[in-house]
C-alpha cells in the first residue's frame, strides 16, 4: 500500500510542476499593470520603479518563475499587491467557509443522490424510475445562479426562515453557521446530487444484472442483502472516483455561489484578486486548488484499493 501512495505522489509531482508553469504564464497574459493600481492616482515614476524592484517585476520571468516557485516550495506563496498581506495568511482566513460549503454540498448530494439512484436502479423502467430521472435533468440543468436567487426571494426575503447571505463560523456559533449554508449547501447539492443518482443507478443496474447476483438470489438471500451488502458494495467503487472528484470541483467551482450569497471564501478571493490583477493571490488560489484536486485523487485511489480485494491482491 505505502508503495502504491509513493507512486500515486511521484506522478503528482510533475503535474504540479506543469500547472505551476501554466498559471505563472497565464498570469503574465492578463491586461493591465498592478503597479499602477498600487501606486496611487500620482503615480510618481520614483515609487513605481521602487515597487517593481520590491516585487521582482524588472527581473526576466524566467527568474520571476524559478524564484516564486522556490518560496512556494518552502511554505512562502509571496505576499499579495494589494493587501500587503502574505497569500498564505489570505488562503487560510478564505479556506474554512468553501471547505464547509463544499462539506455541507457533498453531504447533502450523498445523503439525495445515492438512495435516489439505488431506488431508480431497482425498479428500473417504473415510474419511480421516470420520476428520478426528471428530477436529476433538472437538478443538472437549472442554473446555480437562478436557483440561488429565487431562494433568496422565496426562503429569506417572503417567508424569512433563513438569513439571505453572510457567514459565520461554525467553531463561533454552529447553530447560524448552519442555517447561513442551508442554501448556498442546496443549491451546490442539487447539481451533485443529480449526477450522482446518475452514476449510482447506471453502476447498479450493471452489478444488478451479474451472475453472482442471480446466485445470491437464487440461495434465497434477502432482497435488502442482495442490494445492499452484494450490489451496492461492487457499485460503489465508481461512486467513489466520482465523488471525490467531484469535491474536489467544489473546493474550486464555487465562485459563482459564493458571490451570490456573499460568503468570504475562496470564491470572491480569487475573483477580487483577477480584477485587481493581484497575480501572486491568484497563483496561490490556483496553486492550492490544483494540490486539492491531486489530494481527493489519492483519497480516491485508497479507498478503491480498500474496497477491491482484487487491486489488494495485485498490489
Amino acid at each position: 500500500m505505502y508503495a502504491f501512495i509513493a507512486k500515486r505522489l511521484l506522478v503528482a509531482v510533475p503535474t504540479l510542476l506543469i500547472i505551476s508553469i501554466f498559471v505563472f504564464s497565464l498570469q503574465k497574459l492578463l491586461p493591465g499593470d498592478p503597479i499602477l493600481a498600487m501606486a496611487g492616482e500620482e503615480r510618481d515614476p520614483q515609487v513605481l520603479e521602487y515597487l517593481r524592484e520590491k516585487y521582482r517585476l524588472n527581473d526576466p520571468v524566467a527568474y520571476q518563475y524559478v524564484a516564486w516557485l522556490g518560496s512556494a516550495l518552502q511554505g512562502d506563496l509571496g505576499i499579495s499587491l494589494r493587501t500587503n498581506q502574505p497569500v498564505l495568511h489570505l488562503i487560510a482566513q478564505k479556506l474554512p467557509p468553501t471547505i464547509q460549503l463544499a462539506v455541507m454540498s457533498m453531504v447533502f448530494a450523498i445523503l439525495v443522490g445515492v438512495p435516489m439512484g439505488i431506488l431508480a436502479a431497482t425498479r428500473k423502467n417504473t415510474v419511480f424510475d421516470y420520476v428520478a430521472s426528471i428530477v436529476a435533468l433538472s437538478g443538472l440543468s437549472i442554473p446555480n445562479f437562478w436557483l440561488g436567487i429565487m431562494l433568496i426571494l422565496l426562503v429569506s426575503v417572503q417567508l424569512g426562515w433563513l438569513p439571505a447571505s453572510g457567514y459565520e463560523s461554525i467553531f463561533v456559533d454552529p447553530v447560524k453557521s448552519i442555517k447561513t449554508m442551508l442554501m448556498p449547501s442546496f443549491v451546490l447539492g442539487t447539481g451533485l446530487a443529480a449526477t450522482l443518482m446518475r452514476h449510482t443507478r447506471s453502476a447498479m443496474i450493471g452489478v444488478l444484472t451479474s451472475d453472482y447476483i442471480r446466485t445470491a438470489r437464487a440461495k434465497g438471500l434477502p432482497e435488502r442483502a442482495v442490494v445492499l451488502e452484494h450490489s451496492f458494495r461492487n457499485a460503489l467503487l465508481p461512486i467513489i472516483t466520482l465523488g471525490a472528484l467531484l469535491f474536489g470541483e467544489l473546493l474550486a467551482g464555487a465562485v459563482l455561489t459564493e458571490q451570490i450569497f456573499t460568503i468570504p471564501g475562496f470564491g470572491k478571493l480569487i475573483v477580487d484578486a483577477v480584477f485587481n490583477r493581484d497575480y501572486a493571490v491568484v497563483q496561490g488560489v490556483v496553486l492550492c486548488t490544483a494540490v486539492g484536486f491531486i489530494l481527493m485523487n489519492l483519497i480516491a485511489d485508497i479507498l478503491y484499493v480498500l474496497l477491491n480485494p482484487r487491486m489488494r491482491a495485485a498490489l
